[in-house]
């Protein structure tokens, strides 16, 4: 029977993994405690969080909430960072900082119950941005419609070509 203190854990941590759209599992083991805070700030924007967690908790939650595919990633000191909101940009978070500090490394993930390697994970933060994607987007869904505009624009351009054409001649003849 888990002690009281472990049971409350177990819920905050089952509660987390059962809202996460991604779960990265790191090893933080050599970060300093100003490292960590600086980390975490990043990853607030993005909806992300990162905690610090006991594997066999974790894998208790992680059972509770019906979240498949941690493997072998539980091993060793982990560290969570559960995403919420923006998958991409907290992997983009994740993965800058692992290249400055040097000492954070990931093990892997799970995505909708599937497990990602730590190249995996990579590979989301290379992925332009939810931003972006609709923005490319929404200009594909506008081009065809400019172009439209254009071609059916050209005929009246024509028109006011020709008249203003016709106007200089007019103005040239009359100053001879």
């Amino acid at each position: 029977m888990p002690t009281k203190k472990k049971a409350g854990t177990i819920a905050e941590l089952t509660e987390a993994l059962g809202g996460a759209q991604l779960t990265i599992v790191t090893d933080y083991r050599g970060l300093s405690v100003g490292d960590l805070q600086g980390f975490r700030a990043a990853l607030r924007p993005k909806g992300a969080e990162f905690r610090v967690a006991k594997n066999t908790l974790t894998n208790i939650a992680a059972g509770k909430a019906g979240v498949e595919g941690f493997g072998g990633m539980l091993e060793g000191p982990t560290g969570l960072v559960i995403v919420r909101e923006d998958i991409v940009g907290a992997s983009k978070v994740v993965s800058d900082f692992v290249r400055t500090s040097r000492v954070l490394q990931v093990k892997g993930g799970v995505l909708n119950n599937r497990a990602l390697s730590a190249a995996d994970i990579e590979a989301l933060a290379t992925l332009p941005s939810r931003e972006e994607l609709l923005a490319k987007l929404l200009g594909l869904m506008v081009s065809p419609m400019s172009r439209t505009l254009g071609v059916l624009g050209g005929p009246a351009r024509s028109v006011v070509y020709l008249l203003n054409a016709k106007a200089e001649q007019g103005g040239a003849a009359a100053a001879d």
